[in-house]
């Protein structure tokens, strides 16, 4: 189906003014309402719909979305606009065991090795940004920071290979039970984890980290990549009235 003006599969995206990196903006926007569920599988969105909630004009918004079909996060519906790619517990479950395969054992390198004091303070603003956003449940912002957060962490290893191999895996992931989360507020606790991996990386703590993050990867599975939070909600229309996506800015 398509969005159409009240719908509530319509999300609520941010508007952006005149900036120079506006399609890269545009680009990790759409990127974090798919990974967040704020674009919903099995929904049509054209890109003119999408271009007028930013501000902005139609053409960076479906050359965006083109992006995103070549990433597969999306597919190409002829005509009408761009379809997310819905995946299933089991593509989830794939995609999650790689994440840990990888970011578990590299994070633990990485507080065995020591880190520069001034790379841990680099990072403290985005780990302080992931918290705010949890607090003002918005979504988007909390998932596109994250995943800056973590990709920066890794990229301390110097493994740029590594580094786009965990960006792909993160691009793929959906955290569909993200926001009945945020509503419950039970996204800021794991959201503080950010601030609590850094204190323990700087202490050269690599047990800890290692076991942080082994916590929080299982976040994204166990917890936020929940389909039935959403089904549930989505199967009692009423909830969505009294919980609008209006609480993201």
């Amino acid at each position: 189906m398509t969005t159409t003006e009240g719908d509530p599969s319509t999300p609520v995206l941010p508007s952006f003014g005149a900036r120079r990196n506006l399609r890269e903006e545009i680009i990790e926007t759409l990127r974090g309402a798919v990974i967040s569920g704020q674009l919903r599988p099995g929904v049509v969105y054209s890109a003119p719909s999408l271009a007028e909630q930013f501000g902005v004009s139609s053409t960076p918004v479906r050359e965006a979305m083109l992006d995103l079909a070549r990433e597969g996060l999306v597919g190409v519906v002829r005509n009408k606009g761009f379809r997310v790619t819905d995946l299933s517990d089991a593509d989830l479950d794939d995609i999650t065991h790689l994440r840990a395969l990888i970011e578990i054992p590299t994070v633990r390198r990485i507080a065995e090795a020591g880190v520069d004091p001034a790379a841990i303070e680099r990072l403290r603003p985005l780990a302080t940004a992931i918290e705010d956003a949890a607090h003002r449940q918005d979504l988007i912002a909390h998932v596109t920071i994250d995943m800056e957060f973590h990709l920066t962490l890794l990229g301390l290893t110097g493994n740029t290979y590594l580094v786009e191999t965990v960006r792909s895996l993160r691009s793929r992931s959906r955290i569909y039970g993200l926001k009945i989360l945020a509503e419950r507020d039970q996204l800021i606790p794991s959201s503080h984890e950010h601030s609590e991996l850094l204190d323990l990386i700087s202490a050269g703590d690599a047990d800890g980290a290692e076991q942080l993050m082994r916590r929080h990867i299982g976040h994204v599975r166990g917890i936020w990549a929940e389909k039935a939070a959403m089904d549930d909600e989505d199967s009692h229309p009423e909830n969505e009235s009294s919980h609008p996506e209006s609480s993201h800015p």
